[in-house]
């Protein structure tokens, strides 16, 4: 494995996926057909399977809580974690997790860009607060402020990423500018906009790293350097 050098200058921007989620023991509750109990995804994570049948979505993502509180974040997340306190503002973690490991890890300097497993939102009010319950039965939950439907704190198919958080990516990205360092980690890179970061880092001139344990060919040859492995092996290591 190439030796990992920064400077005091450098500028490190992380992209984490479900591979690094998998090694903790993260249930994914999708069979081998891609169906959970025999539904289409999309029938428990978009807005019209939401409006269809509330209650099957939040069981869904109960089962998701439940399943998510039992495990404890891995070497990979506790590396990140120890990586931003000696970088400061001179670090940024975009993960594409939502189960809130990183956090739990340490991690503070992170953007959860497909959302929050351990929140919730009203419908109407669109604020998210932190909700760790589960509803697996009615009455399933309603807005404090104004009654509305209260949903998972996700984004589903068909909905767009925050803004902000791809602002604040993008930000960080020029403002790095050659002195970047960008890691793709666990990630299979079949999801934009996230897949596309490695593009944007090699236009502004900084390097590009892939851990993950079976990266794809395609995904593979858009980066400068890749390291086959855990990430719970592969960070801790590098990161010495």
């Amino acid at each position: 494995m190439k030796k990992l050098e920064l400077t005091n200058e450098s500028r490190v921007l992380v992209l984490t996926g479900a591979g690094v989620s998998a090694e903790s023991g993260v249930p994914t509750f999708r069979g081998m057909n891609g169906l959970w109990e025999g539904h289409r995804v999309e029938q428990v994570a978009s807005p019209e399977g939401f409006a269809a049948d509330p209650a099957l979505v939040w069981r869904f993502y109960s089962l998701r809580r439940e399943g998510a509180a039992k495990v404890q974040p891995n070497r990979g997340h506790v590396a990140l974690a120890q990586w931003e306190a000696q970088l400061g503002d001179r670090f940024l973690l975009a993960t594409q997790n939502v189960d809130g490991l990183h956090a739990r890890a340490g991690s503070r300097r992170m953007l959860a860009i497909h959302g929050e497993l351990f929140q919730s939102r009203c419908e109407r009010c669109n604020v998210p607060f932190d909700d760790p319950k589960t509803y697996f039965a009615p009455p399933l939950p309603t807005c404090a402020t104004c009654g509305g439907a209260v949903r998972p704190h996700i984004v589903w198919f068909g909905e767009t990423l925050d803004p902000t958080h791809l602002e604040r990516v993008g930000a960080f990205i020029e403002e790095a500018g050659e002195r970047l360092v960008f890691f793709a980690v666990g990630t299979s890179g079949q999801v934009y906009p996230a897949a596309g970061l490695v593009d944007a880092a090699r236009a502004v001139g900084g390097q590009t790293w892939l851990i993950d344990a079976a990266p794809s060919d395609d995904y593979a040859a858009r980066f400068d350097e890749v390291v086959v492995g855990k990430s719970g092996e592969v960070l801790p290591a590098l990161l010495r």
